[in-house]
């Protein structure tokens, strides 16, 4: 299968609701948005920020892409119009206004993933340590969901943040943890 087909079929899969295909699609463009970012705003936080929040409203709206467009230029658009509004609540001191008509898409655990098991076979002192390493936004998900077995509406609440935007955060910071516990080894 060709990288065009592999990705519509990708899509597809993340349009029925695939939680694997969500995470592949956030592998595959989480640096090109996130460089998109960095490059406008010079800021790492707002750039991951950004992207995160890009990736939560990408995943909520997917079955809205037309693929007869180019996805990569879809997302980039999407975290475009999201730094234009920061741009503009900044500019108007609105900081703390957050919508509250956040359409919420289900997106099951259905099986775990490999970052999963890795983080599940691995040495508990060993996996807090390689956790401190993270930033403290991804680190606090992790403990949240890992730790304190939340489910993602229960930190999305404690979190005050739109369930998508904990579920971004956990797919990113699962792929991180994953990697630097691949580097240990």
């Amino acid at each position: 299968m060709n990288k065009i087909n592999n990705l519509e079929h990708t899509i597809q899969k993340a349009k029925e609701g695939n939680q694997i295909a969500f995470s592949r699609l956030l592998d595959m463009f989480w640096n090109d948005v996130y460089g998109f970012q960095l490059k406008r705003t010079e800021n790492e936080n707002d750039s991951e920020d950004i992207t995160i929040q890009t990736f939560s409203k990408a995943f909520d709206k997917i079955d809205t892409f037309d693929q007869a467009y180019v996805f990569k230029t879809w997302l980039i658009t999407i975290s475009k119009n999201i730094h234009i509004d920061l741009v503009r609540k900044r500019k108007k001191s609105l900081l703390d206004s957050r919508s509250t008509s956040e359409a919420v898409t289900t997106v099951l655990d259905v099986e775990p993933s490999m970052e999963d098991k890795l983080i599940q076979e691995q040495n508990l002192a060993d996996l807090l340590q390689d956790i401190k390493r993270l930033k403290p936004h991804y680190q606090e998900v992790i403990n949240l969901r890992y730790f304190n077995e939340l489910s993602y509406a229960d930190i999305a609440k404690k979190l005050n943040e739109p369930m998508n935007n904990v579920k971004v955060k956990l797919l990113r910071a699962k792929k991180l943890l994953s990697e630097i516990i691949k580097e240990r080894k």
